[in-house]
């Protein structure tokens, strides 16, 4: 049984991709300081293949202790939120995961020189990349191409790769990098220390365009305010395909130093998500809708190209937007009732 260590098991991702390891037979160490949503239970809680730890990310001798006999590291944690985030925690988002970073490379690396090298160390990155991209679709090594990301959190999500780029070109240690797009799941709660934003008659404090639109309709709001003008795209994909492309990203042979954009292939506007969310609550009640002023850093196109995942991993994400939102609303429903958002 080959043994991984995920840091920021306890995110939103994290969960998922625990689960989907667990799932395949893998021994898994979770790494978390519940910074984010504080202790949340998760289905795989009592398994004896899971073992979690609560610590910081950025302590490299607690790290050099967890990855003595570990088999493949995935170093998932960081300081991350909504689009909020991007200007509340503007200087943390860098220097905070800056530390982190650089913590799993020193941990890593201090692991192979003393005889014990991992198969690989499998980074997540993020969408956030190609923030500043003028080409559509966005394809693996565009993030070197254009402009540099704008907002702390891109420009740090694209450092993670030049560190892992780096390591490999110093150290010899082999990497994958894995970029997830607009992730849309169940386990995310109110996030602690998060400063809730007032969208009309609504108060928010979620990281997701998904959970925030659900949430103001389910409590009735309408007209429902959208921030920006609604054109916004993005590519919404389920956190368990996610997981799943991360773990097949982690094994697979021709993975090793090579990038992956991790996304369905379904492009969905803002008002097009918005408009399926209110029909699947609200049934055929008139649709109105108000459009607040966007923030900074809100892009208005995220469009990956997914042929390398495909062609290379054999990785498809499948699962669709309304069988995402079937899934979604019940779980932020009964957040809702338990006070959790």
């Amino acid at each position: 049984m080959e043994k991984v260590l995920v840091t920021g098991s306890a995110g939103f991702i994290g969960g998922y991709l625990v689960d989907e390891l667990l799932k395949q037979g893998y021994s898994v160490v979770g790494l978390d300081n519940l910074s984010k949503y504080g202790r949340v239970s998760r289905s795989f809680d009592k398994n004896p293949g899971f073992q979690f730890i609560q610590g910081d990310a950025a302590d490299v001798a607690l790290l050099e202790e967890l990855l003595v006999d570990c088999d493949h590291f995935i170093a998932g944690a960081a300081l991350i939120g909504g689009i909020s985030y991007f200007h509340q925690f503007a200087y943390d988002l860098l220097a905070k995961n800056e530390r982190i970073i650089a913590a799993a490379c020193d941990a890593a690396i201090a692991t192979q020189k003393a005889g014990r090298p991992l198969k690989k160390v499998t980074y997540l990155s993020s969408s956030m990349v190609f923030e500043s991209t003028d080409r559509w679709p966005s394809v693996e090594g565009d993030e070197r191409k254009v402009a540099p990301p704008l907002s702390s959190y891109g420009f740090q999500k694209l450092a993670v790769e030049y560190f892992a780029i780096a390591a490999w070109d110093q150290y010899k240690l082999p990497y994958t990098i894995c970029r997830p797009f607009n992730c849309v799941g169940i386990g995310e709660s109110r996030a602690l220390g998060g400063t809730k934003i007032k969208s009309g008659n609504v108060d928010l404090a979620l990281s997701h365009v998904v959970p925030d639109i659900v949430q103001k309709i389910l409590k009735g709001q309408s007209p429902l305010h959208l921030l920006g003008n609604g054109e916004q795209i993005r590519h919404y994909t389920y956190g368990g395909d996610l997981a799943r492309g991360i773990v097949t990203a982690m094994q697979h042979p021709a993975a090793t130093n090579e990038d992956f954009n991790l996304s369905t292939a379904e492009s969905t506007s803002v008002l097009q998500l918005a408009e399926l969310i209110w029909e699947k609550i609200n049934g055929t009640l008139p649709f109105e809708v108000i459009f607040d002023n966007p923030y900074e850093h809100d892009v208005q196109k995220r469009i990956p190209s997914v042929e390398k995942a495909k062609t290379v991993l054999g990785f498809e994400a499948t699962t669709s937007l309304s069988e995402m939102l079937d899934e979604v609303i019940p779980w932020i429903r009964e957040a809702i009732s338990q006070d959790l958002i």
